[in-house]
């Protein structure tokens, strides 16, 4: 698959890493493509990774994934032509200081990446969960759960199939909409991480009987 990811901090670059060594091709779309971060992470990719421009990422991608901070999503998703393209969001609309949700309850992140994205096929996956889980989900031998979200079914199964490449155990959580609740649930894991003590080496999950 060839994936075009805007951002190569330590989601979007994760992710790519990851993603490489499933025999996924992968452009980045930084500010800098030859910064000292980007040239090692493209060492390590198997000549499977470059670095670019947005743009370049965007035109590249099959699918095309938003790792980018929050506040630079707008100006850069809509300045792209994403239309017909599976957009996988990985941000969360998070305030300064852990502080709540930018958006909430009557609309959400993935919601507004849709609207600045024209014509994109968008799902939201992989923003539950810190970096590391990404590098490693296996928890005590078994994969920890990845939502994801859309109204869109090849979104959907793009979605999936990239979380289990990365590791995880792919859940659909519904249409877009719900992003309303994958949000605040990533909150709650950057709180606990952040604020309440438990650091960046747990995960939640899912368990059924």
């Amino acid at each position: 698959m060839k994936i075009g990811i805007l951002g190569g901090g330590k989601v979007g670059g994760t992710l790519g890493l990851s993603w490489t060594l499933k025999g996924h091709e992968v452009v980045f779309g930084v500010r800098n493509p030859g910064s000292d971060e980007m040239t090692a992470l493209i060492a390590d990719s198997q000549g499977r990774a470059r670095a670019g421009s947005a743009a370049e990422a965007a035109a590249f991608g099959e699918v095309v994934v938003n790792a980018l901070p929050w506040r630079a999503a707008k100006e850069t998703l809509s300045a792209l032509n994403l239309a017909g393209k599976v957009l996988l969001d990985c941000t969360n609309p998070i305030l300064p200081g852990l502080t709540g949700l930018e958006v909430g309850t009557t609309t959400s992140g993935g919601e507004q990446v849709a609207q600045w994205a024209k014509g994109a096929r968008v799902a939201k996956v992989f923003n539950t969960t810190g970096f590391e889980n990404m590098a490693n989900p296996v928890y005590s031998g078994a994969p920890v759960t990845m939502f994801y979200c859309s109204d869109d079914a090849e979104a959907k199964k793009v979605a999936a199939t990239l979380a289990a490449d990365t590791g995880f155990a792919p859940v659909d959580a519904g249409p877009l909409s719900n992003s309303r609740l994958l949000e605040p649930y990533a909150l709650l894991w950057i709180w606990l991480s952040a604020k309440g003590g438990l650091g960046r080496d747990f995960a939640l999950t899912t368990s059924r009987r």
